[in-house]
């Protein structure tokens, strides 16, 4: 697995004549669901980006990319079709410097369709066709998220369960 720190850092040759996936959030923590999405996402594709947030002015205390991203990139460093990289500005922008025509989000209530449904309408008009894959939380998963970790943590709870391992 290739990892990338730098912002802008493109080679010509990336996506073309390959099927190119990414799979983008901030991962604040990266979460089993999370994980979930790209077991899943992965055959679809000959290549897979994850696309860490490298900055975030809605949430000041995330963690540093260069962190979230180490953790992500040692799950899946025996998987030489992913790739992890920061990316700074829109997805679709990010989508495009990756070669990728496919942006993969996971959903998992009624509230997640309703917003990623409007993203993707709108990624699809400004991005010149990509398209946006929704794919379900299994249903063990559906009330793990990055905020609720987070808020375990804070509250001493252990959150291991809900953190892949390597």
């Amino acid at each position: 697995m290739k990892e990338n720190i730098n912002k802008g850092n493109q080679s010509p040759s990336l996506g073309k004549g390959l099927r190119v996936g990414l799979f983008v959030g901030s991962f604040d923590p990266f979460t089993i669901g999370h994980h979930s999405i790209v077991t899943r996402a992965l055959p679809l594709f000959d290549r897979l980006v994850i696309g860490v947030v490298g900055d975030q002015v809605h949430k000041p205390n995330m963690q540093p990319a260069e962190e979230r991203m180490k953790a992500i990139c040692e799950l899946y460093k025996n998987e030489p079709r992913i790739e992890v990289k920061p990316y700074y500005g829109l997805a679709v922008d990010f989508a495009r410097q990756e070669g990728a025509h496919y942006i993969i989000k996971g959903v998992r209530s009624v509230k997640d369709f309703e917003y990623e449904r409007e993203q993707a309408d709108i990624n699809h008009q400004i991005g010149d066709g990509i398209e946006t894959l929704l794919l379900y939380a299994e249903p063990e998963l559906a009330s793990v998220s990055s905020t609720m970790v987070r808020e375990l943590q804070h509250f001493g709870i252990d959150v291991s369960a809900y953190l892949p391992n390597p």
